[in-house]
């Protein structure tokens, strides 16, 4: 059994059908290049470091889009590219997707060194934001007792 059955959930939720996209999405075998690492650099802040040694900033792509990223990357063609005798620097062309959760934007990218790094923050709409409600006195009832 390679797949899981949802749908006894789709019967009594809306708006969950993504689950099973994302599920199967995890499931699925993935290439491991290039490597990559998620970290945590605050409260609210991610940053995706991805090492792309040989790449130049033009020829690698960066789109957020919804709720995907996608990083993606293509060496310039041989013509171009220097001979070499040897090449022990993998230069093939890549696309990594991420799923990112809700209020996750991404603030920025560099190259250095080889490595790509993306920022992301989480931006929570106020509204969206938990509020404190304050706790008020009720007015007091008075009872009137009536002389039998």
């Amino acid at each position: 059994m390679n797949a899981l059955d949802f749908s006894p959930l789709f019967r009594s939720t809306i708006g969950f059908d993504r689950l099973a996209q994302l599920v199967d999405g995890a499931a699925r075998p993935e290439t491991s290049y290039p490597p990559y690492n998620i970290e945590v650099v605050g409260d609210n802040a991610y940053r995706l470091t991805m090492a792309v040694a040989g790449f130049t900033p033009e020829e690698l792509d960066i789109t957020a889009k919804d709720d995907t990223l996608v990083i993606s990357g293509k060496a310039k063609s041989e013509e171009q590219a220097p001979r070499a005798l040897y090449r022990g620097i993998a230069r093939r062309a890549f696309e990594r997707r991420f799923q990112l959760a809700d209020y996750i934007k991404v603030s920025g990218a560099s190259l250095e060194n080889g490595l790509l790094s993306v920022d992301l923050v989480r931006e929570v709409p106020e509204e969206k934001k938990p509020r404190k409600i304050a706790i008020g006195s009720a007015p007091k009832a008075t009872l009137e007792q009536k002389a039998a």
